[in-house]
């Protein structure tokens, strides 16, 4: 018994330890697990609103395991000021019906998930009302995230864009999926179609949510983060 007490306070510890750091994110779609892991052990969570929208970055795609292996799916985007567009200032294409692509596509891929007909109801009205401004359509998905997962914190934007701000974790340009994500070591879970493909890494959010269901918060917070 005093062995195990022990070793919760030492996990307490850690945990309080963990979130003592403020994290600068990029916005992101359906965001990748590796985005969630710092959104819930900082202390303070900062995204990105002035950037000079960078193209081929999570902003607007997330990745999916399918029978047929990994797919990317993409919200197409209206540059308003071409490449001197700010990222709060971009918007989204939805003359080419994107949404109905992408949702079936989810259906494709988690209908036999554990838990997507679990989470379905609360995910679909994301793909059925349009949306204009990306970044407004990435913070409401991002927030009823946090609500089923049970991540309970404020997200704050920033108000001016700071090349190399002070006294925050910078990740804005480091989850990408140009590079490895190497800071730490995803765990690996149940995935739908494991047994073919093989497991993939740093996936969406909404693959841990689907295969994993309420386990998906202690998933995150048994990362041991590095900053």
């Amino acid at each position: 018994m005093a062995k195990f007490l022990i070793a919760k306070v030492l996990q307490g510890v850690q945990l309080f330890m963990s979130k003592q750091f403020s994290v600068l994110l990029s916005t992101a779609f359906l965001p990748p697990i590796q985005w969630f892991v710092y959104l819930l052990k900082a202390e303070k969570v900062l995204i990105e609103n002035f950037e000079t929208y960078p193209k081929q970055t999570y902003r607007n795609r997330c990745e999916i395991a399918t029978a047929n292996g990994k797919q990317v799916l993409t919200i197409p985007v209206i540059k308003i000021f071409g490449n001197h567009t700010k990222t709060h200032e971009i918007e989204i294409a939805n003359d080419e019906k994107w949404q109905i692509r992408h949702w079936r596509s989810l259906v494709a891929a988690y209908a036999n998930s554990p838990y997507f007909l679990y989470y379905q109801d609360e995910l679909q009205p994301f793909f059925l009302e349009e949306y204009i401004n990306l970044m407004e359509f990435n913070l409401c998905i991002i927030k009823s995230l946090m609500a089923i997962i049970g991540i309970y914190k404020s997200i704050e934007l920033t108000d001016t864009f700071e090349l190399n701000p002070k006294n925050v974790f910078d990740l804005r340009n480091e989850i990408t999926p140009k590079r490895t994500f190497d800071h730490f070591h995803l765990p690996t879970y149940y995935q739908v179609f494991e047994e073919k493909n093989g497991f993939f890494s740093g996936l969406s959010i909404i693959d841990l949510l689907f295969n994993m269901g309420p386990e998906t918060f202690d998933v995150l917070n048994s990362v041991n983060v590095n900053c």
